[in-house]
């Protein structure tokens, strides 16, 4: 209870939030609260699982903050819909891809699922990808939306083959 409590929390905390670090945070809150759900059983697969899910998201955070940072860095705005540096927006694309793992950043998605119980596995896939979605959908006006068109697409073909 307690877990799915902190998902809840920190969903809310990242989709009601605009400043940078209280995304991040709730994004961190999200993670933590998901790797016991993974790792439930304590089977060798799961357990790999849960590593292979954290270091994932662990880096596409880091790419969150350093994406921040630089856009505050040169605009000294840390709002999230102030995104404007081209450096910054790229970075943030690169991390929210992985986040979501879409096409470049996938490879880890279906090994988690493979090592998750079915019910965390419904949850990874469906409930942990709105708070990355909606700080897609937050700074998309300053996105590339020709990269964005073609990781949709491309993650469309790849999912469906």
């Amino acid at each position: 209870l307690i877990f799915i409590t902190s998902l809840l929390l920190g969903t809310t905390i990242t989709i009601s939030s605009n400043h940078w670090i209280t995304a991040w945070a709730g994004l961190e809150i999200n993670t933590l609260a998901i790797l016991p759900l993974i790792s439930k059983s304590h089977h060798p697969r799961a357990i790999e699982a849960a590593t292979k899910y954290f270091l994932t998201q662990a880096a596409a955070s880091a790419l969150v903050l350093f994406s921040s940072m630089t856009n505050a860095w040169y605009t000294g705005q840390w709002d999230i819909t102030q995104l404007t540096h081209p450096t910054s927006c790229l970075i943030l694309t690169s991390a929210i891809a992985m986040k979501l793992g879409l096409v470049p950043f996938h490879f880890w998605f279906p090994e988690v699922l493979q090592g998750s119980p079915l019910t965390t596995g419904l949850i990874l896939s469906t409930a942990m990808k709105l708070p990355p979605m909606t700080l897609l959908f937050m700074t998309s006006p300053s996105l590339n939306p020709a990269l964005l068109t073609t990781m949709a697409i491309l993650s469309t073909a790849l999912g469906g083959w």
